[in-house]
C-alpha cells in the first residue's frame, strides 16, 4: 500500500494481502465478526490503494517470512532443508482431490482450496523455501488435511463457520532452527485438520530402536 499514489489501481492481489490481513485480526481477537465483515465488503468492493489503506489502518503491521520475533536462523539438521526454490505453489480440488507431499519445496505462501474434495499437505519430507512459510486452506464442504514432522514450530490462525479447524499437534516442542509453519484460511461446511506425524521411514527406525532395546534387556 502506499500513501503517495492512493489513486493507482489495486489488483486483486492487493486485496487479497488485506483479506488475510483480517482473517488474521479475527483469530486474535482484534476483530469480532460483524466488523470482520464489513470491512472484508469494503475490501473486495475497493477499486484502488486509497480506498484500501483506511481498512487496515488501526491493525497493526505483520512481520514478513522469517522476521517473527524470537524465531532462530537455520541451523543444524534443518539448515539441509530451509532454501531453493519452490516447486508447488498451490493445490486445488474442486468435486476432486489433490496432494502435495514426498520430497518438494514449499514457497512462503502456499494457497489451497477444496471444494467438494479433499486435499494433502504433507511437510513431513518436505524443504522449505523460507525459515517461515504460511499455508492459506480455503475448505467449502470439503477438507483439507496439513501433516507437519516433529520439531516444526506450527501456529494455527484459521477460523470456521459451520466448520472447522482441528488441530492435534501434541506437545511436542519446537526444535532450534526449524522452520515455523502458519496455517491460515477458512472452513464452510468443511474442516481443516492440522496434525503431527513422522514419517513411515522414521516410524519402522522407531519400532527397529525399540525392538534392538528389548533384546539387549
Amino acid at each position: 500500500m502506499t500513501d503517495e499514489l492512493p489513486e493507482l489501481r489495486a489488483s486483486d492481489a492487493d486485496r487479497e494481502r488485506v483479506a488475510e490481513r483480517l482473517r488474521e485480526a479475527v483469530a486474535e481477537g482484534r476483530l469480532d465478526m460483524e466488523e470482520f465483515q464489513e470491512r472484508l465488503d469494503a475490501t473486495y468492493k475497493a477499486r484502488t490503494y486509497g480506498e484500501l489503506e483506511p481498512v487496515t489502518r488501526d491493525l497493526p503491521a505483520v512481520a514478513g517470512p522469517g522476521a517473527a520475533p524470537g524465531h532462530p536462523g537455520a541451523t543444524g539438521a534443518w539448515a539441509e532443508r530451509i532454501g531453493g526454490a519452490p516447486t508447488s505453489s498451490g493445490g486445488v480440488a474442486v468435486m476432486s482431490g489433490f496432494s502435495r507431499k514426498g520430497v518438494w519445496t514449499v514457497p512462503r505462501r502456499f494457497n489451497c482450496f477444496a471444494f467438494w474434495g479433499g486435499g494433502e499437505v504433507d511437510l513431513r519430507e518436505a524443504r522449505f523455501e523460507a525459515p517461515e512459510v504460511v499455508v492459506n486452506a480455503v475448505a467449502i464442504m470439503g477438507g483439507v488435511d496439513v501433516i507437519v514432522p516433529p520439531g516444526v514450530d506450527v501456529v494455527v490462525r484459521g477460523w470456521g463457520i459451520m466448520g472447522g479447524f482441528e488441530e492435534r499437534l501434541g506437545d511436542d516442542l519446537p526444535e532450534p532452527g526449524a522452520p515455523r509453519v502458519i496455517v491460515t484460511g477458512f472452513a464452510f461446511w468443511g474442516g481443516v485438520g492440522v496434525k503431527r506425524k513422522v514419517t513411515r521411514a522414521e516410524k519402522r527406525r522407531l519400532k527397529e530402536e525399540q525392538r534392538r532395546k528389548g533384546l539387549e534387556k
